[in-house]
């Protein structure tokens, strides 16, 4: 059985002439929580309107719990935090869930107060919205999306704006619900430091096309410092890096690419062994950034 529980495959949007999102691919797996990162205008918003039906798409195809079919129904199953969040500010946190509940036909009240207590506004549920911070808006916002107890749950800059204690109360709840409730999550943010504490995935994305799909551990690989090499035979590299050279500390990434983690003085001496075999390096450079300079490679510094 398969444990990709939202994917999208080919996905287009246009308004007018202008290309919103472009042949948009990707998969998000039961549990994870999966970060889709990109600049401001990148196409965010749009892939996550087009997964909750507020905006149609012009091509490709949405799957919802394995399946393109009966999608307004298994979107029940899912909870979404698009835009600015739906509050009433003139009623207080319980009245706003309440009227949640009675959106969704939720059928007990009890509930209510313990959702307030898990995202910490059990204290302040009698007091009205408009005497809130930002920080605590955000967490009744979360608090009403996962109400209704959803398998998914997708949010769209839920940080944006919060101090820093406010960025971390959202990623121990966003935590909570994934080891807790085994909810999925998807996030967006144009800040990878943001996310780089909590995601188990990316999906890095620019001007609506996706750059690179990743997960947690290759991000950290690329990242730390090493020699890239690419030659014309990845399988008698590795063999010689092996054989010849001793390495064993590498990696090899599904671009066939290999990244050494060792003997990072050695670069001339690892370029001689590889083309004394008789193979042609067609990448030989060492590398390592910080998780914000990878992103700043991918998107272009320019457009953050």
């Amino acid at each position: 059985m398969s444990n990709i529980v939202l994917e999208t495959k080919g996905l287009k949007k246009k308004y007018g002439k202008s290309t919103v999102i472009d042949n948009f691919s990707f998969k998000v797996e039961k549990g994870h929580i999966c970060g889709l990162i990109g600049p401001n205008g990148a196409g965010k918003t749009t892939i996550m309107k087009i997964m909750a039906g507020l905006t149609k798409s012009n091509g490709g195809s949405l799957e919802l719990f394995g399946t393109g079919k009966d999608l307004d129904r298994n979107r029940r199953r899912i909870s979404f935090l698009i835009e600015n969040p739906m509050l009433d500010i003139n009623m207080s946190a319980y009245k706003n869930m309440e009227y949640i509940k009675y959106l969704k036909g939720i059928p007990t009240s009890e509930k209510i107060d313990d959702v307030l207590e898990f995202v910490g506004l059990g204290d302040a549920k009698d007091k009205k919205v408009k005497k809130f911070s930002l920080g605590m808006r955000q967490r009744l916002a979360i608090g009403m999306a996962i109400l209704s107890k959803p398998e998914i749950l997708i949010l769209d800059e839920p940080v944006n704006g919060l101090d820093p204690e406010g960025i971390v109360d959202v990623r121990k709840m966003i935590k909570r619900l994934v080891h807790e409730e085994e909810v999925t999550v998807l996030i967006s943010s144009h800040i990878l430091s943001e996310l780089s504490e909590l995601c188990t995935d990316y999906a890095i994305i620019n001007h609506g096309c996706l750059v690179e799909s990743i997960t947690s551990e290759e991000l950290q690989i690329k990242c730390e410092n090493h020699i890239t090499l690419k030659t014309d035979d990845i399988n008698r590299t590795a063999t010689i890096l092996e054989g010849k050279l001793g390495i064993s500390k590498y990696k090899v990434f599904r671009d066939e690419e290999v990244h050494i983690f060792e003997k990072l003085d050695d670069i001339s001496v690892i370029s001689r062994a590889i083309t004394d075999s008789g193979l042609t390096i067609l990448k030989l450079v060492e590398e390592g950034a910080s998780l914000e300079e990878y992103y700043l490679s991918k998107v272009g510094g320019a457009n953050v």
